[in-house]
């Protein structure tokens, strides 16, 4: 996973509130066994309709979604946030979200900003009449910044630090290697242990 510090890019607005996983990704495109390459799923039932603002050609390239409230609840699909990704969105900002919606986009390099309603209205209207307005989103300084405003928002320290550096679980695991390999070999030995092979997989 790539390190997140600073992302600027352009915005598009989903005037929404309560967006489900299932509108985000359909449960039909979770049946597929890759991690990526979601992007034709994403809100593929909505983007049925030619007038979606994903359509429209003014907004292609967009990597900023600006969202309303609760985005992201209901079932615990990590495809979600998968499809989000691959079409090529950096951040999504709204007044509140999921819970395990935002969990998993820690664990995938999306960040998932919260700022309070009236930052969102304002930002919404910016970006809504300017396809080419641009929003910067800076989690070394934990701010959203946009026409001269400036607006803070909070991420837990260990979330900010593992999207820092880039580490998810399996690399946050990895780098403890030489721990565990230690701790296997000076197990008692009646009890199980990893083989040869997999405290090679283990160590760095």
């Amino acid at each position: 996973m790539r390190p997140v510090t600073e992302h600027t890019g352009r915005g598009v607005v989903l005037p929404r509130g309560d967006v489900d996983t299932d509108q985000i990704i359909p449960a039909e495109f979770c049946k597929r066994l890759t991690k990526s390459g979601y992007e034709d799923t994403l809100f593929a039932a909505w983007r049925q309709d030619p007038d979606f603002v994903l359509n429209r050609p003014e907004r292609a390239g967009a990597s900023i979604l600006v969202a309303g409230h609760n985005f992201g609840t209901g079932s615990s699909r990590e495809h979600a946030v998968w499809a989000l990704r691959d079409w090529g969105f950096a951040a999504v900002i709204a007044t509140s979200f999921g819970d395990i919606f935002r969990r998993n986009a820690v664990k995938n390099g999306l960040l998932a900003v919260e700022l309070p309603e009236l930052a969102v209205a304002e930002l919404s209207d910016w970006v809504d009449n300017d396809p080419a307005f641009p929003v910067t989103v800076d989690l070394l300084a934990l701010q959203v910044r946009a026409n001269g405003a400036r607006w803070p928002f909070t991420v837990e320290p260990r979330a900010r630090r593992l999207l820092l550096e880039g580490l998810d679980d399996i690399a946050v695991t990895l780098a403890k290697g030489d721990a565990v390999t230690a701790y296997e070999l000076t197990r008692r030995p009646w009890l199980p242990r990893l083989g040869a092979d997999q405290l090679a997989e283990v160590a760095p």
